[in-house]
């Protein structure tokens, strides 16, 4: 899919430093140990903007070639590889899933990938730079990934090898889509939420929100459900509050995954970026929390699937129900202090069967927690 043409400016200069200062803070702020997200802010930039400032020749440990802007044949390519590490990622939670890139397609700025492990739904509109990024890591070794950015700078998805890949199918893709020449500039700031907050303009259509909400027959209608109304997420469950939605307390994603990891109830996971969202389906069996610098992270650390979930950043939990043609479909949705939504846990099912019982029975406890976060 080609993207709109990349104007040609020095990304470096917008900030008015030389690429090599850059790369130098940069490569300091990777030794202190920060990830490359937090080292590129620790610098004042975009996470894309710093790899951009990575291309040419230059003596840094990272090291990053454009791609072409042709994102769905890319990804497409991917399948020869055999089986890779898909990284999807928002603010406060990273999803892993390790298999092959297989039944890609795409209607309009919209892709699926619908592989047994790799299922991604993918928003092509917001893809606007791609790398062929290598870093050489403190042991001496060289990792190799695809990055995917927005406008912004956000990273929307990136690839990693992993020890089963064809690492000769992987080198081969490489070159078929490096476009090395090809120079990216990210626009300053962060996408503005096209929905309203305005909570004045929200009550006067509660009502009629009510009710169209009601008459849903599929939960993919939602996302069109708050266009039409001009809603936030959560806006939107507050509209609905005691009859569709139910807030509970903040601990709900700890104690739901620990409780289906008992019983290994297979979920549905789903975390999304501003251009991509990675699901999982299936059980979960090691759930470790982890308190690292001050930073509690709520982790899944199961063969082919990692979840980091920054569970200090938790500011809302909702018990959220859609009404389908094959009965309600329940949700766990958590969201952090900004109102970014966080991750979704919904209960594994086929397209045309009921929500499984033993999935509402997990959701269960959750009503009756007690005080819940204001």
């Amino acid at each position: 899919m080609n993207a709109a043409p990349i104007i040609i400016r020095e990304p470096a200069m917008d900030v008015g430093e030389k690429a090599e200062e850059l790369r130098q803070r940069f490569a300091q702020a990777r030794a202190r140990g920060l990830r490359a997200r937090e080292a590129a802010d620790a610098i004042g930039l975009s996470e894309g903007a710093a790899v951009a400032a990575h291309v040419g020749a230059h003596s840094q440990p990272l090291r990053a070639v454009p791609v072409q802007p042709r994102w769905l044949e890319i990804l497409q390519a991917l399948e020869t590889c055999g089986p890779l590490m898909a990284l999807t990622r928002n603010d406060s939670t990273v999803h892993e899933k390790t298999g092959v890139y297989r039944n890609l397609s795409s209607s309009g700025p919209v892709g699926l990938a619908l592989g047994e492990d790799i299922d991604l739904r993918l928003f092509f509109n917001h893809w606007h730079a791609g790398f062929v990024v290598t870093e050489v890591q403190a042991s001496g070794t060289e990792q190799a990934s695809l990055q995917f950015f927005d406008a912004h700078g956000t990273a929307v998805h990136k690839v990693y090898p992993r020890a089963q890949t064809e690492l000769s199918a992987w080198a081969q893709l490489h070159q078929r889509w490096a476009d090395p020449l090809r120079a990216v500039a990210f626009r300053p700031g962060r996408a503005p939420d096209p929905t309203s907050d305005a909570e004045d303009d929200a009550a006067h259509c509660a009502a009629d929100f009510a009710q169209a909400w009601a008459q849903m027959t599929d939960t993919h209608q939602f996302f069109g459900l708050l266009r039409r109304f001009g809603l936030e997420r959560q806006q939107a469950f507050g509209l609905v509050e005691g009859r569709f939605t139910q807030r509970v307390d903040i601990g709900a994603v700890r104690q739901l995954l620990l409780a289906a990891s008992l019983d290994a109830t297979p979920l549905m996971v789903f975390v999304g970026s501003p251009g991509c969202i990675q699901i999982h389906t299936g059980p979960v069996r090691r759930v470790e929390p982890m308190a690292v610098h001050g930073k509690t992270w709520l982790n899944v650390l199961d063969p082919g699937f990692n979840l980091h979930l920054r569970e200090d950043l938790i500011a809302g939990a909702w018990i959220v129900e859609k009404p389908g043609d094959c009965g309600t479909v329940t949700s766990l949705e958590v969201f952090d202090h900004e109102g970014g939504l966080m991750a979704m846990f919904f209960g594994a099912r086929q397209p045309g069967q009921p929500e499984r019982e033993n999935w509402r029975a997990l959701l269960e406890p959750l009503r009756h927690t007690g005080e819940v976060a204001a």
